[in-house]
């Protein structure tokens, strides 16, 4: 296959976690809401709306955490793709923050130094490598010429630095609504 490849990054409804302001990293469990299977719904929508319009992806890969499989089924059910997994598509990891309130960590983080992170979790110059490393393995031997990637919010932050050729320093400062579907073109 040659020419570009089309990502569709979708981002997990919303979580229990979300919905109580905690963090939650690569906390495996975290189960989505009834809100969070709505946006699972309507990103689900989306993807089968681009594929009557011949645009849909071809393959479906999703984060292996709970609230982003479970996002993923739902798009898997109106686009008849299944579900493949992967942690190379798992949230930045926050270790021993993983739980605790968002609000407290605004005086803990230090969000302007790409390679901090808290114990036992992962920078941001780990995440965008992990994505890199995922790019390149896509780039190389994609599974369809358009792949929906379900995945979380720092993730799709980062893959958005990485197909702008930008470094983990200069990751967009939005991250993308749960539920929402945005796509990406990556130059093979």
């Amino acid at each position: 296959m040659s020419g570009p490849l089309t990502l569709l990054l979708v981002r997990h409804g919303q979580s229990e976690w979300n919905a109580a302001g905690l963090m939650q990293g690569q906390t495996p469990h975290v189960p989505l809401t009834e809100l969070g299977h709505q946006q699972a719904e309507q990103a689900a929508a989306e993807l089968a709306a681009l594929g009557r319009d011949g645009a849909g992806p071809g393959a479906l890969i999703s984060s292996d955490l709970l609230r982003a499989v479970q996002t993923a089924e739902h798009c898997a059910a109106v686009t008849g793709l299944p579900v493949q997994t992967t942690p190379a598509l798992r949230e930045q990891g926050y270790g021993v923050l993983e739980g605790r309130p968002s609000r407290e960590l605004w005086d803990l983080v230090d969000w302007t130094d790409p390679h901090w992170s808290a114990a036992g979790g992962e920078s941001l110059a780990q995440l965008h490598d992990r994505v890199a490393g995922l790019f390149d393995r896509l780039r190389a031997d994609p599974p369809a010429a358009v792949v929906a990637l379900v995945t979380h919010g720092d993730t799709i932050r980062a893959a958005q630095a990485v197909a702008a050729g930008l470094g983990p320093d200069q990751l967009p400062a939005v991250t993308p609504q749960n539920g929402s579907v945005t796509p990406l073109v990556l130059q093979r």
